[in-house]
């Protein structure tokens, strides 16, 4: 088995679908400018209100990065 590094960043994604969609949303864009994207991790989990209902997801999240040169 291979040993990797990683590099570890914060990210935020939203939507106003779902949860699931917020998390899509900003691996999507990370991945527009980033590369090596490995793995992630949701730390937190929050929404907007609006009149009474949900308006938006957020959620924040964790992403590893394996360092290049480590295949």
């Amino acid at each position: 088995m291979s040993e990797h590094v990683y590099k570890q960043i914060e990210l935020v994604g939203s939507s106003t679908e779902s949860i699931e969609d917020a998390i899509k949303n900003a691996i999507n864009r990370a991945s527009q400018t980033l590369r090596h994207l490995a793995w992630f991790e949701v730390t937190e989990t929050r929404g907007h209100i609006e009149d009474g209902k949900v308006a938006h997801y957020q959620v924040s999240l964790k992403v590893g990065i394996r360092l290049e040169g480590d295949e």
